[in-house]
């Protein structure tokens, strides 16, 4: 069983799997050698073929045969659903008790699994492409790889994209130098930094999927994207705002300026919590939208959420006064009516939460109907 996971016989020669037989998989390997005569997965054929001839000689087996089967060139769950629909096509043609996969690499191998939950595999073979002395230098080798790395955009990128931005950026900050040179330290280090934060920022977007979790969010929820943007928009122009005010504030709070880092700190907070609750409500008021719109049957618990935020800023407010209790036992006299306030609000949230979670039970039968008549 000859193995072209993905697929180089139907992309460069045309030929559609499964291919069975002697003189067919000949004929294959003879299109795909004159399509791409570099291609090993031609050698493969051959040497399948040639280990069919060898099988029927020995009389080990009362009847052998050879294959050919081809994946997809979307190497992954694609080829292998192909493969294994290629597979079910031979064993109906010639049902053989086991099979010997010929293959050129780890990653026709890949697909073995498959072979054994259909038929025993009773041996492999990995065929190596042999290259004579002349062809096998050091120039053809480097030149190989960097076609085939110039012919993959992500790994071009990296591996030619970056040190090209990297030298195209050095080179303009020697120019710069040549033309200002009292501003060479500057110019450095604006180009040095430049650099660590474009290879970083690239290095991290790869490493935790920035991109396409972005790409997700943006087609899948829309209207909770504009809402977080919204949300953190608010809460900086907010954190902005209260780092400004923080001298005027103390003065109108404290009756003077904080007199060590931790009272300043605390009072940074109880300025901060207003805009930071803002912004979350813009965020989980995005959700809420976005919910009743798909008809989500979570929406309760966002809508609970969204109830509890006052809570939330009573207790930023009451922990950080607190906090600066021993400055101002002034700021305290309100302590026990918000204390009541915010357990208020946490009994009101809950019960309108066990309220809605009941009245829209009705929405994920509606989807659960809809998906069975889709199906």
């Amino acid at each position: 069983m000859a193995i072209d996971r993905d697929d180089d016989f139907g992309v460069k020669a045309g030929v559609k799997g499964p291919v069975i037989g002697r003189d067919a998989c000949i004929d294959a390997a003879l299109k795909l050698s004159l399509a791409d005569p570099e291609d090993s997965d031609a050698n493969v054929v051959y040497a399948a073929v040639k280990l069919r001839d060898e099988l029927k000689e020995s009389s080990e087996f009362e009847d052998v045969e050879v294959a050919l089967i081809t994946g997809h060139h979307d190497v992954g769950v694609k080829s292998d659903l192909e493969l294994s629909k290629q597979l079910d096509e031979v064993l109906k043609v010639f049902p053989a008790d086991g099979v010997i996969p010929v293959t050129d690499g780890a990653e026709d191998e890949q697909i073995f699994p498959i072979l054994s939950s259909r038929v025993p595999i009773i041996s492999s073979r990995r065929i190596v492409v042999k290259q004579s002395e002349s062809i096998e230098t050091t120039y053809y080798i480097i030149y190989r790889y960097l076609r085939e790395i110039l012919s993959d955009p992500e790994v071009a990128k990296v591996v030619l994209g970056i040190p090209g931005l990297i030298l195209l950026l050095y080179g303009i900050a020697k120019l710069i130098s040549v033309k200002y040179p009292q501003s060479i330290q500057i110019v450095s280090a604006t180009v040095t930094g430049t650099i660590l934060f474009i290879v970083g920022f690239y290095f991290f977007t790869k490493g935790f999927r920035i991109r396409v979790s972005l790409k997700e969010t943006i087609t899948k929820g829309f209207i909770e994207f504009i809402s977080i943007i919204a949300g953190l928009l608010i809460m900086v122009a907010g954190a902005i705002n209260a780092y400004l005010n923080l001298e005027y504030v103390a003065m109108e709070e404290l009756g003077g300026l904080p007199g060590t880092q931790l009272i300043a700190a605390l009072l940074y907070l109880n300025i901060l919590k207003t805009p930071f609750v803002t912004g979350l409500g813009v965020m989980v008021l995005g959700r809420i939208l976005q919910a009743y719109l798909r008809k989500d049957s979570h929406i309760w618990y966002y809508i609970t959420g969204l109830l509890l935020l006052p809570a939330l800023w009573i207790t930023i407010d009451l922990t950080t006064l607190y906090a600066m209790s021993t400055v101002s036992p002034y700021l305290l006299q309100f302590f026990i009516k918000k204390v009541v306030m915010a357990i208020a609000d946490v009994v009101v949230g809950t019960l309108i939460g066990i309220y809605l979670r009941e009245k829209v039970k009705g929405w994920e039968k509606i989807e659960i109907g809809e998906s069975v008549e889709g199906v």
